[in-house]
């Protein structure tokens, strides 16, 4: 029985949120700086990409695990009663170029639940998937999409060009984050811009950075690894010859998933002062005094394929991740997410008809990955010990 209690949530209502009147034409400027830099890459490629975390590193089936005996505040929507999906989980970095790794850049998580019931979201009434992105790091690197905005078009500019100046810069920018956090101070710009760390990717805390209805209430989520094998990882310098490998970051992912498995626990952060926790602004942190994270789930990923060109064809040609695939009692919420509703669409269109590769949202994960098993990733996720939940993220 899970007797962690929580603050008093705020609850869900429609005004919470605040767009701006402007906000249209931001977001049209947006979409199309991001669908002009997938032009780039499809002239340089010859293959269309994402506009957004081009170049994945891991693609992956594993499990979700609804936790039992969660209290009334926690027991909403996809986690309402004790259930157990398939998943798939898509590791990337975010430019619209799949850069050298050694370009150290942040690292981010998609995760497609499947066999979700329940009311949905317009446009995914056909659907029983459900959607969670998410980023290793707390907060998004801008206060809203018009200063977002700002960076994308300097960014832009560069697509595409002087990689060799992007792995010199990074070096630098590295430097700095490093200068910067050895005196308390963390700077997302710098670690957005190339100044990330050269950790294992896999001992990462992932957020969602922008809040969502969480059924009654709103809420962040996080994923945390909780398994040794994980934990062992958090903030472990790449080996030597893994932090000069252009794909570092892939080959990372076959090491470890060759012979091992791993489990993290899912948690959210319920929104309890709308003053200190606001909606509009995805660069403020919540603060965990005033809401701890609580886990609701756990996600076991057995030992498999971390990455290959066949699984890249099936889950990054074949698929599309958006947190507006998925209930609505998950329904996103703030300037960053609505951003998204606008933007992501017509990435995966222009995506999907460069590649000649219909998107659909699977059934299974065994029919995601075509004839590439998942079954054999159950069998080995669920030979990880359990953890015991807990309440602060590590």
């Amino acid at each position: 029985m899970n007797t962690v209690t929580t603050p008093t949530p705020v609850r869900y209502h429609p005004d919470v949120e605040t767009p701006s009147d402007d906000e249209p034409e931001v977001f049209a400027e947006l979409r199309e700086t991001l669908l002009e830099m997938s032009r780039t890459m499809l002239a340089h490629t010859g293959h269309g990409l994402r506009s957004v975390h081009a170049k994945s590193f891991a693609l992956l089936h594993g499990t979700l695990e609804v936790l039992p005996g969660l209290p009334a505040t926690l027991a909403q929507g996809l986690f309402a009663a004790p259930a157990c999906y398939d998943l798939i989980a898509r590791l990337s970095t975010p430019p619209a170029e799949e850069l050298d790794d050694r370009v150290s850049l942040p690292r981010g998580i998609a995760l497609k639940i499947i066999g979700v019931e329940g009311a949905r979201l317009a446009g995914t009434e056909d659907d029983r998937t459900q959607d969670f992105l998410m980023v290793d790091g707390p907060v998004f690197n801008a206060p809203d999409t018009k200063h977002f905005l700002r960076s994308l078009k300097q960014l832009a500019a560069t697509t595409d060009k002087a990689e060799g100046g992007k792995r010199a810069l990074s070096v630098i920018l590295r430097g700095a984050a490093t200068a910067l956090g050895a005196v308390g101070i963390e700077s997302p710009t710098l670690v957005a811009l190339g100044g990330h760390k050269q950790t294992h990717p896999l001992g990462a805390t992932f957020f969602t950075q922008a809040p969502q209805r969480y059924g009654d209430y709103i809420a962040k989520l996080c994923l945390v690894p909780v398994s040794p094998s994980l934990t062992s990882l958090r903030d472990k310098p790449l080996s030597d010859d893994l932090a000069d490998d252009p794909e570092g970051l892939r080959q990372s992912s076959n090491d470890f998933f060759a012979s091992g498995a791993g489990e993290w626990e899912l948690r959210v952060q319920l929104n309890t002062d709308l003053e200190r926790m606001p909606i509009e602004d995805a660069s403020v942190p919540w603060p965990e005094d005033l809401s701890p994270y609580v886990a609701v789930a756990r996600v076991r990923i057995g030992s498999q394929t971390g990455w290959s060109e066949e699984r890249s064809k099936a889950v990054d040609d074949g698929l599309s991740f958006n947190p507006w695939h998925g209930l609505d009692a998950h329904r996103p919420l703030g300037d960053v997410m609505r951003a998204r509703k606008a933007v992501y669409p017509a990435s995966a269109a222009f995506r999907s008809a460069a590649n000649g590769c219909p998107l659909h949202e699977p059934e299974s994960a065994q029919q995601a990955f075509g004839s590439q098993s998942a079954s054999a990733s159950h069998a080995s996720a669920d030979a990880v010990a359990p953890v015991k939940p807990s309440r602060a993220v590590r």
